[in-house]
């Protein structure tokens, strides 16, 4: 066998892992070091902004190796971000390269050329020689998943609406994947990939497990009647914190050069090209992202969800914000059927499960939030930006937004309770250790059994949720939702914003 061979079925399902034996690391590379054979060979798709943060840590971990990287945008043109310079900060540190630039003075870092260099850069300042050249670069991931046949994962961080299409691709293939929030900003397209997912037994991990807080103390307080009867859920962000245009784009800029938007749109209807569509700002489009909850709600709810068996809502009721113009000097208000609004509050009704009776959960984005409870009053406290906060019949638990820090309220109430920890200090850059939702990952890539905490195939109710959240929106008025037929019962012309029309190349049985 050659060496590819060995280390393909190295990287294979448990009985696969068992056929041959992998020379120990320690001979071949030094002690610590992970010998090529023993590598996760990664393709990482979507290099924008976040991409490349995300890039940077995934570098540092040793038992992968990136070997290509794909984006339909070739140049460092057009990116936005937070700020104009810690993104370059950021990689001008990690790859020992004080001036670094990705193109032109000043330019915010993204685009496949500017990643390829940041991955051999990377590899080759861990090099003796102190050179490298091993990543492939693609336009295309369709391209990408026909040539690097022996690639034995990918890391998808492109727009919410190439997620599913792309992680399809990909474990149709037998590759392991990792992926940013949402899985897919469609309901039936989410259910399609993780079906796929258990189908197939590659390994998978959703990136926004990593950040879920335990529910542990919440729910020994609700299982001991602290609260009495769990009534309601509330979790609010200040989300967004990126424009929501309320119009659609009426001019048509050329498309930069270098900039695919052809593959950009992927499975979308064909529409003029619009940086307003692109980066950074696509998450508050309909076709394009998944809005705030899809943004921070895997964040936060994730662990509630599998606590409290949360799945199934059988009805979903939101209020929302709206915008007025003038035609002329009439005024009139703008028919949206096209991007979320700026501030928003979504109800679902959970019916009782198990010994868990029917219980509310209750989304705000855009600065909304519940009323303050009378309990706050009594400490002179008030409800902050970001928090949850578990409502039963006979008390109150409020936390942070990802469930940290939980404490009954009013104050007097955590009489006799420990205090709450100390909050950890922030992991220094080059001190960057995988998480341990990466590290089951890794293993299950090796033929381990036990998939990551984080797998696809335990995301179903919060997917099923989110992209809920986004058809209640659009279609302006209450649902009520038939879980098992995955039908919106109440509205049928709804049902059409729980999937997608596929362009020609892009349909799932086609990628």
């Amino acid at each position: 066998m050659t060496t590819e061979q060995n280390r393909r079925k190295f990287l294979g399902r448990a009985a696969a892992a068992a056929a041959f034996t992998v020379v120990p690391r320690h001979v071949l590379g030094g002690q610590g070091t992970v010998a090529p054979s023993d590598k996760i060979t990664l393709a990482y798709i979507g290099v924008g902004t976040q991409g490349l943060r995300e890039l940077l840590n995934l570098l540092a971990i040793p038992d992968i190796q990136v070997v290509a990287v794909c984006d339909p945008n070739k140049d460092a043109v057009g990116y936005r971000d937070w700020d104009n310079n810690s993104l370059l900060r950021s990689i001008r540190t990690a790859i020992g390269k004080p001036d670094w630039k990705a193109g032109a003075e000043g330019a915010i870092p993204g685009g496949r050329d500017a990643a390829k260099d940041i991955v051999e850069s990377y590899y080759a300042s861990q090099q003796p020689s102190g050179s490298y050249k091993g990543c492939a670069s693609y336009a295309d991931f369709r391209e990408l998943l026909a040539k690097e046949r022996d690639l034995n994962a990918v890391k998808i961080m492109t727009p919410d609406h190439l997620h599913g299409i792309i992680s399809l691709a990909a474990i149709k293939r037998g590759k392991h994947v990792i992926v940013h929030k949402p899985i897919a900003n469609r309901l039936r397209e989410a259910k399609l990939v993780i079906d796929a997912v258990r189908a197939k037994g590659v390994s998978t991990h959703f990136m926004p497990w990593d950040s879920n807080g335990s529910m542990d103390q919440v729910m020994a307080w609700i299982k001991d009647g602290s609260i009495g009867t769990l009534r309601e859920i509330h979790n609010w962000t200040n989300r967004p914190v990126w424009p929501q245009y309320p119009t659609l784009p009426a001019d048509t800029p050329p498309i930069p050069a270098g900039f695919d938007w052809n593959l950009w749109l992927g499975p979308e209807a064909e529409r003029p090209y619009h940086p307003n569509y692109t980066h950074m700002v696509f998450r508050g489009w309909y076709d394009f992202g998944g809005g705030s909850m899809a943004d921070m709600g895997h964040y936060s709810l994730w662990t509630v969800f599998n606590a409290l068996d949360l799945v199934g809502p059988t009805s979903v009721d939101p209020m929302l914000s709206h915008t007025c113009g003038f035609r002329d000097t009439v005024a009139f208000t703008v028919n949206n059927d096209f991007s979320f609004p700026t501030a928003s509050a979504v109800r679902f009704k959970y019916p009782a499960r198990g010994p868990r009776p029917a219980v509310d959960l209750i989304w705000y984005d855009g600065g909304m939030r519940p009323p303050t409870p009378e309990e706050l009053d009594e400490d002179k406290r008030d409800l902050q930006a970001e928090q949850m906060m578990f409502v039963g019949d006979k008390g109150k638990i409020l936390a942070g937004f990802n469930v940290q820090n939980p404490r009954l309220i009013p104050e007097r109430r955590m009489s006799g309770y420990p205090p709450p920890p100390e909050p950890q200090p922030r992991q220094p850059r080059g001190a960057y250790q995988p998480s341990p939702g990466i590290r089951q990952w890794m293993a299950a890539c090796r033929g381990a059994q036990q998939q990551s905490a984080g797998s696809f195939q335990n995301a179903w109710p919060i997917s099923e949720a989110v992209n809920l959240y986004a058809a209640a929106l659009r279609s302006r008025r209450k649902l009520l939702y038939d879980p098992e037929k995955m039908e919106i019962t109440s509205y049928a012309a709804a049902n059409q914003y729980l999937a997608r029309e596929y362009r020609k190349g892009f349909e799932p049985d086609a990628v």
